[in-house]
């Protein structure tokens, strides 16, 4: 059984009917969000090992902020010990107890747990998500919902407003134009090791381009592949990146892939030149044409970005801590970077 069918019959078998008879005027969504291989529907028999079971989001509106714990409360005395074979009360890493895995929220509040940011997101909360965290609110699959709340929560977090994509895939750009000369310019100066750990930054900042051009959000490094937009195109130069012994066949895949993805930026509607391709001032190496990332920023009117540091980006741009990034509120408090550098952004 998969965690999500799972989760859906514990909450239509169990949980469901002891609130419609204790709680019969209570509006609620029940759902398979937060962390968790189950909520992107990829948990296999290794994923059982820890946080994985009669795991369920209960989110209540707004107006019932205050009955969330006696919700709460009231689930901890009547759930059952067991429910298919599983128990209902079993320690995950983030609580060692053995309590109920029922997650009780209101809807505003459940949001801004995994955001990191309360939501109408402003540009620095749009600046300061991860792909991780908006997945976490949005990729999950919801059962019942009679909030008024979550769906069109969930609808506003389908991607960036324009200007901040822009932005960000601007950035996404610029990084790689900035890394993709060292390939053949560390392997021409008796540096093949770094020419080659160059490559595989590379491959991973071109999963991220492909996430960004195709306006998904990327999952955390575990997954990233297997949710990977035009993987099986991609999939050619990714694997020369990593594997190819000459550094012109790696900065060739570099322009390969480079070229895929800005059609598909075009074709979504985003501004970009007709090829991708630039060389590096008079040497023998190639670089992305700064028209690319450019013609971007040529669209991006909002003040406090425009006064950021060129190619800063999003956090999960310039921060490269898991520890950081995974913790919703670590990141809010990195907003205030944000200010600093721009005297306080505008929206």
């Amino acid at each position: 059984m998969k965690g999500i069918d799972l989760s859906r019959s514990f909450a239509a078998d169990v949980v469901e009917p002891l609130l419609r008879q204790h709680f019969p005027d209570l509006p609620y969504a029940t759902a398979r969000l937060g962390s968790g291989s189950d909520v992107l529907g990829l948990d296999d028999e290794t994923s059982r090992d820890h946080d994985w079971g009669c795991r369920l989001t209960l989110l209540l509106p707004a107006a019932e902020q205050d009955r969330v714990e006696a919700v709460r409360a009231f689930l901890e005395q009547e759930l059952p010990e067991a429910y298919a074979g599983h128990p209902v009360r079993f320690p995950v890493t983030w609580n060692q107890s053995e309590s109920h895995q029922v997650e009780v929220a209101t809807v505003a509040d459940f949001a801004r747990s995994r955001l990191g940011a309360r939501t109408p997101l402003t540009t620095k909360g749009w600046l300061t998500v991860t792909g991780q965290g908006v997945l976490e609110v949005t990729a999950g699959p919801v059962f019942t919902d009679t909030t008024g709340e979550l769906a069109p929560l969930r609808e506003s977090l389908r991607w960036y407003p324009d200007q901040v994509d822009r932005f960000v895939l601007a950035t996404s750009w610029i990084r790689i134009g900035m890394r993709m000369s060292f390939i053949g310019r560390t392997a021409q100066r008796g540096q093949p090791l770094q020419s080659r750990i160059i490559s595989s930054a590379l491959a991973g900042d071109l999963m991220e381009l492909s996430y960004l051009v195709h306006r998904k959000w990327a999952p955390y490094a575990k997954w990233r592949e297997a949710r990977l937009p035009a993987r099986d195109e991609l999939a050619p130069a990714l694997n020369t990146l990593l594997t190819a012994d000459d550094w012109r066949d790696r900065e060739r895949a570099v322009l390969d892939a480079a070229e895929l993805l800005l059609k598909v930026q075009r074709d979504y509607g985003r501004p970009g030149p007709e090829t991708a391709a630039a060389r590096f001032y008079d040497r023998p190496q190639w670089t992305i044409d700064e028209q690319v990332p450019f013609s971007l920023l040529a669209e991006v009117t909002d003040e406090g970005l425009r006064k950021l540091p060129y190619g800063m980006g999003s956090v999960g741009q310039w921060a490269d801590c898991d520890s950081l990034l995974s913790n919703p509120d670590n990141r809010a408090e990195l907003s205030v970077i944000y200010d600093n550098l721009t005297g306080g952004l505008t929206s």
